[in-house]
């Protein structure tokens, strides 16, 4: 017995003498297809007998139920915990993701983006930078008709609709918190030069230190790789330079782990109080972007920048924009939380 043959959305695009972009813009009710080239799709598709699966049972009101996620890369903690977020909150709704990944350096992401077009999705969200790709994204966008949305862990400065994380807010409430607790002489250490996000945190560092008048040092201001080791190394440099130096708010978690072994070595001891020890002690505080096991065991005051949050958020702007297509664009920023050393 022979199988027929499964008719894809290619065959209906060539028995249209359209292109598949088309007809999944047919399908889906979206992007400005005139009346005869909508006629011709729909009559290919009764003519070959075309099912459109996932469509044709989640279809409502023109909508696919499926939503489009670019990810630059999974690997990173932020993005899978936020990857995780905006796939709970759309499947409490009755959605689903598309999930893709476009490079660490944006170099696929047009090319993924053209594949949740062609798919039919109702919105994509870009998660991640898009290297510079941004405007050919956006305009590729507009030209079908779908909603696009931005999420990164730094502000993205085009005129985009765009969600992130305030990360000079949780740089000031981190550095105004060991203020509170008396500490004076405040360093930096971790993260490179050429990160935006680092620098969105380091201003809101130094514009909290210039605030309550206290010292700031360029040498107090420490870059270093992303390692444990390489940041222990740094913070035993800053000390034996600066020895009264008396807190340290590090670029993320990795950084703060690498720095409580680098006190150690440097015969410090970590702590927030004002006691007779106080000449010994450093405090340490950073930047949580995605709960690492045993993280809130040892004795750091972390700025929470949650992942599955700006997923939670991601969805609810997706949904807007799929429902008010002509909605204002709009920048949404996610406060950080603060988790006190114990």
């Amino acid at each position: 017995m022979t199988m027929a043959k499964k008719i894809t959305i290619n065959d209906v695009a060539l028995a249209a003498g359209v292109s598949v972009t088309t007809v999944s813009l047919v399908l889906s009710g979206k992007g400005r297809i005139s009346a005869q080239t909508g006629q011709r799709v729909h009559n290919a598709i009764e003519e070959l007998g075309f099912v459109r699966n996932r469509q044709a049972s989640a279809l409502r009101g023109g909508q696919t139920g499926v939503i489009g996620l670019i990810v630059s890369d999974l690997a990173q903690a932020f993005y899978a915990e936020t990857t995780s977020g905006l796939t709970e909150a759309l499947e409490s709704e009755g959605r689903m993701v598309f999930l893709l990944q476009g490079g660490r350096g944006g170099e696929h992401m047009l090319a993924r983006l053209n594949t949740l077009i062609t798919q039919g999705v109702d919105g994509i969200i870009i998660a991640g930078s898009p290297g510079e790709a941004g405007a050919a994204l956006r305009a590729r966008a507009q030209e079908a008709g779908i909603p696009l949305i931005f999420a990164s862990r730094a502000n993205y400065p085009d005129d985009n609709d765009t969600v992130r994380p305030d990360n000079m807010l949780a740089a000031q409430r981190v550095t105004e918190h060991l203020i509170a607790q008396g500490h004076q002489r405040i360093a930096w250490v971790g993260g490179e030069s050429s990160s935006l996000i680092r620098a969105e945190r380091v201003g809101g560092y130094c514009a909290t230190l210039l605030k309550y008048g206290l010292p700031f040092h360029s040498e107090w201001v420490a870059e270093c790789g992303a390692s444990q080791k390489q940041a222990a190394e740094a913070v035993q440099s800053l000390l034996s330079l600066n020895p009264t130096i008396d807190a340290i708010v590090c670029y993320n978690g990795l950084t703060a782990i690498g720095a409580w072994f680098g006190l150690l070595r440097a015969g410090r001891q970590t702590g927030t109080g004002l006691d007779r020890f106080f000449e010994q002690q450093v405090a340490l505080a950073a930047f949580a972007e995605a709960r690492e096991q045993g993280q809130y065991d040892i004795p750091v005051t972390w700025a929470t920048i949650s992942g599955r949050e700006m997923g939670y958020l991601l969805a609810e702007r997706i949904l807007q924009r799929v429902d008010d297509p002509e909605r204002v664009l709009h920048h949404a920023v996610l406060p950080p939380g603060l988790v006190v050393a114990p």
